[in-house]
């Protein structure tokens, strides 16, 4: 089985992410102004997608790399098919 890298240089984001949904629960229970509650929505979400970008990143420049340098070409096209399977929610679900 292939070693997978590790992404733990993201474990501060998602602690600062996890702090930001506690935050947006409170302004909800505290009957916060929905822009302000929006607002934190807004910023979750960024955060959220920071961290997809760079394990997406980590994987093309590794998982990806490795498998296209390969000599496995099933290899190859399983990272292809996983890759169109993450940005193509319709061919996601039919696949399953």
């Amino acid at each position: 089985m292939a070693k997978h890298p590790r992404h733990d240089s993201e474990l501060d984001a998602l602690a600062r992410i996890e702090g930001q949904v506690r935050g947006i629960r409170s302004m909800i229970d505290e009957g916060r102004y929905c822009m302000d509650i929006l607002t934190q929505c807004r910023a979750v979400h960024a955060a959220l997608r920071r961290v997809e970008r760079n394990v997406l990143e980590t994987h093309l420049q590794g998982c990806v790399r490795t498998a296209f340098q390969s000599d496995d070409k099933k290899e190859r096209a399983q990272k292809v098919d996983e890759i169109l399977q993450l940005f193509d929610w319709d061919h996601a679900k039919a696949t399953r």
